[in-house]
């Protein structure tokens, strides 16, 4: 028992007998207090009983209440389980007893309370032991007219809590018997932790161990399994600047830094660890205490490592320099757009490297273009474009244009192509003289160094980028100069790509504007609104077209080629102006389709064999191959004629027209889709609609209901629903489809023609059928001439008989059948003669000695136009005369 845990099991075991015996006595106090509750509480119930008995108050006041009383006070006694219920009179007389020899003698006990009408409840000394007794009043009208006694003796309840006693001994001797197992365990692993020593070795161990901790010139701190501190020696508190009660202290309460912290909790194994502390650099090693079943925790040695510190910050600021670059390549240039790039260099800058970081910019590369040499060899002048730092910089805001005096650092640079350094803003005299209000400003707001950088690529001088610091941070050197340098290279490139970018996108918008309609032509037949919104990334290949046809009609077209760029804003120009070609002569949308399929095809191989051949061509100077390669266009060509309320159409690959009718129903017509333009093979096919006036006719491109975010199902729908309101006019149904359909960044053109029908008035028509005699020409001509006259048209008679009788003598002369007369009324006063025959007649000059061949000639001096179009069955000339 000499060792500290021989002493620590003795302690324990007498600990242990004390509370087993403390709580074995405390349990038989409990049962007794149990046994006198038990006890009082059954006396009182029996006496309460009896005394709330009703008629009991009468009895009381009857001749003789004993021999009433007594046999039933003797029954509740029986039933009630206790020794006495006892019936008296108001001076103590009783009328019932157990022993009847006792009735009619005066009770003992307390009965002064009860006369006051209270209940007493007592414990008494019988012979037999202790009792408890209650007495209770008997009230009639709130008058007490005699009591009730009743009793219990203790020993009849206290046999079940004498039989729990061994349990509870027993109970006690399992506890003991248990807290003494548990107890030599721990004794035992003490005997362990301890190896088998006495207090006083254990006393002289700790004094070793002590002296040699605090004498060692390095640092040691012990971290317990709840991150507090277990020990620190005199030279881990002078290392760290500890407080002198730092045992038992949290470590993340101590003020350390945060690196210093997270090492000293981390728990991982560390060698030589680098940390630098206040002004020293600590060497710092750590292992964890209970790889060799210590206590959980673990255990940092320091050693003052001072003069690697130098080492140690040339290389972190190589590090730093490294992250910075890398940060910049990554967030600088994520875009396309000159004042972004911009703005991305200068963010980056003010995080990593400086205070303040400006970019100017010469005003023609924000517009795509290269600065003119020599424009700017004295004063250049700039405009800020970005700007980024802990407060507003206090000389040129973003936007402005300055004009930098020829001693700045920034004329400097943009002359020499020279990074400039300027370590001590003040003591630059040169550069103070150039602006002095602007340098005061500067000055004064705490800038002290600069470094100006030119943004230069591919031989192009942009601007010049400013990192600026401070005079709370350390002062730019000539270290820093490089760093700056690469990044404002790295960005150069950037806003190059940008600057490039933006002129090929101007000049893509330029070249599609100016390919586009500039304005809709004059007609009649229908109200035309449309919008185009080009590809904010690039432009694209729509179009669309209102074209004018004879007889009132007019063609709406809508196309879309394949592919971005400038190709495909140039093949969009060929297309439209293709198209327009074809619809001079007159043709039906299914044939017209097809002769573009053919020239698509043509451009095509053309475009093939020309990438092919030049295979040496500069790649910046022009477009790749794959941006070249045009696969095909979609185009959605249809004819409206007013005249018969007709809408023809047919297309190729495009998107389903929409139509909407007058009573609001919105319908995609089913219309066979037909290959791309390019594609061939198969023909294509129009369908014949009747719409009536007030209809809407919507061609729409694939960028309107179609993007990476939405499938096309999801468009119709939006557009359905957009257009489901026929009141609205065409401009105004034009602007509610925009507004519901664009998405929030556009990647394709987008392009929306609505068109309301019209109707020519039926009096503004007149027809004749002709036979095929020339007997008819002079009828014709007679009824022509009272039409005229009926339209207040007199002046245009004798020009309309003479087109007339041309364009019938030729009908009746060279085709066979009957011939079909049409006069239109609308902007123009339109002549239609209908055969059917199928040869197209040629204007030619005739000889002297031809009889024949100048009606034509005629017809051509005489109309404004004239020209001819085929029909199921035959053709119809046609000449248009200008109304006066």
């Amino acid at each position: 028992m000499s060792s500290v845990a021989g002493q620590m099991f003795v302690l324990q075991a007498l600990i242990i007998v004390l509370l087993v015996a403390v709580a074995v006595a405390a349990l038989a106090l409990m049962a007794r207090n149990d046994r006198f509750q038990a006890a009082r509480a059954r006396s009182l119930a029996a006496a309460e009983t009896f005394a709330h008995a009703p008629g009991l108050p009468a009895v009381l006041r009857g001749p003789n209440p004993a021999s009433v009383l007594q046999p039933l006070a003797e029954a509740a006694r029986k039933a009630g389980n206790v020794d006495f219920i006892v019936v008296m009179n108001r001076d103590g007389i009783r009328y019932s007893s157990p022993r009847p020899e006792r009735i009619g003698k005066k009770f003992i006990g307390t009965i002064g309370p009860a006369l006051a009408g209270h209940v007493t409840i007592e414990s008494l000394q019988g012979p037999v032991g202790e009792e408890m007794q209650a007495v209770v009043p008997v009230m009639d009208g709130g008058r007490v007219v005699g009591m009730v006694a009743s009793g219990l003796k203790i020993s009849k309840i206290s046999g079940s809590a004498d039989r729990l006693l061994p349990f509870l001994i027993g109970a006690g001797a399992v506890a003991l018997a248990l807290a003494t197992a548990g107890t030599a365990l721990v004794s035992r692993r003490l005997r362990r932790q301890t190896h088998g020593l006495g207090p006083a070795e254990m006393t002289r161990m700790y004094e070793h161990h002590d002296a040699v901790l605090h004498a060692v010139r390095e640092g040691v701190v012990i971290v317990g399994d709840e991150d507090r501190v277990v020990l620190a020696n005199d030279e881990a508190r002078r290392l760290l600047a500890l407080p002198a009660d730092v045992e038992g202290r949290r470590v993340d309460s101590l003020g350390l830094d945060h690196t210093t912290t997270g090492l000293l909790l981390s728990r991982r194994d560390a060698s030589d660890e680098m940390l630098p502390v206040g002004d020293r650099l600590l060497a710092v090693n750590t292992r964890s205490t209970d790889r060799h079943g210590g206590p959980p925790g673990s255990v940092a040695t320091l050693r003052d490592s001072t003069e690697l510190r130098a080492l140690a910050g040339k290389a972190a600021a190589a590090q730093g320099r490294l992250q910075l670059l890398y940060e910049a390549s990554v967030a600088v240039g994520t875009t396309l757009d000159i004042t972004r790039t911009a703005e991305e260099l200068t963010e980056v800058a003010a995080r990593w490297f400086a205070d303040y970081v400006t970019v100017d910019l010469a005003e023609p590369v924000l517009r795509g273009d290269e600065p003119p040499p020599g424009t700017y060899a004295e004063a250049p002048e700039l405009r800020r474009v970005a700007l980024s730092g802990t407060f507003s910089h206090p000389q040129y805001r973003v936007g402005e244009v300055s004009r930098y005096a020829a001693e700045t650092p920034m004329a400097t640079v943009f002359t020499s192509e020279r990074p400039v350094l300027v370590p001590d803003l003040p003591a630059a005299s040169a550069w103070r003289a150039g602006d002095p209000e602007r340098t005061r400003i500067v000055i004064e707001h705490g800038l002290t160094s600069l470094i100006t950088v030119p943004l230069k690529a591919r031989g192009v001088l942009m601007g010049v980028a400013n990192f600026w610091r401070m005079r709370e941070s350390p002062p730019l050197e000539e270290d820093d100069l490089t760093l700056a340098e690469e990044l404002a290279a790295r960005a150069a490139v950037c806003i190059d790509n940008a600057r490039r970018f933006t002129r090929e996108h101007s000049m893509a918008v330029t070249l599609q504007h100016s390919l586009l309609p500039r304005a809709l032509p004059e007609q009649t037949a229908l109200d035309v609104a449309y919008r185009y919104l080009p590809a904010r990334t690039g432009v694209g290949g729509d179009w669309f077209d209102v074209i004018p046809l004879p007889g009132a009609r007019v063609a709406l077209v809508v196309g879309d080629v394949v592919g971005h760029g400038l190709h495909a804003a140039a093949t969009m120009g060929r297309l439209r102006t293709a198209v327009q070609n074809f619809s001079a002569l007159d043709l039906p949308p299914d044939e017209l389709l097809a002769r573009l399929d053919d020239l698509v095809g043509h451009i095509d191989q053309d475009t093939d064999a020309d990438t092919a051949t030049d295979t040496d061509s500069n790649l910046e100077a022009g477009p790749t191959r794959d941006e070249l390669a045009i696969t095909g266009a979609t185009c959605l060509y249809a004819i409206y004629d007013p005249t018969t309320g007709t809408c023809t159409m047919a297309r190729a690959g495009h998107p389903p027209p929409a139509v909407v009718h007058p009573d609001g129903t919105v319908e995609f017509t089913e219309l066979p889709a037909g290959p791309p333009l390019g594609v061939g093979a198969l023909p294509f096919e129009a369908v014949e609609l009747r719409l009536p006036a007030g209809s809407n006719i919507v061609l729409y491109t694939d960028g309107l209901v179609e993007d990476r975010e939405r499938d096309l199902d999801t468009g119709l729908d939006i557009l359905r629903t957009a257009l489901a309101c026929p009141t609205r006019p065409p401009e105004e149904t034009c602007d509610v489809v925009i507004s519901a359909l664009q998405p929030d960044r556009q990647h394709d053109d987008t392009t929306l023609l609505v068109a309301r029908t019209r109707l020519t008035d039926p009096e503004h028509i007149a027809e004749w059928d002709l036979p095929s005699h020339p007997s008819a020409v002079a009828d014709a001509r007679a009824q022509v001439t009272r039409q005229l006259t009926g339209w207040r048209l007199d002046e245009q008679a004798f020009t309309t008989e003479l087109i007339l009788s041309e364009l019938i003598t030729n009908a009746i002369r060279y085709a066979p059948g009957p011939i079909k007369v049409r006069l239109l009324y609308d902007r123009t006063l339109t002549c239609e003669v209908t055969d059917t025959s199928s040869t197209s007649p040629h204007l030619r000059y005739a000889a002297d000695e031809d009889e024949g061949g100048r009606g034509l000639f005629l017809i051509a001096q005489l109309a404004e136009r004239w020209g001819t179009r085929y029909i199921a069955r035959g053709k119809v000339i046609w000449a248009e005369q200008a109304v006066t």
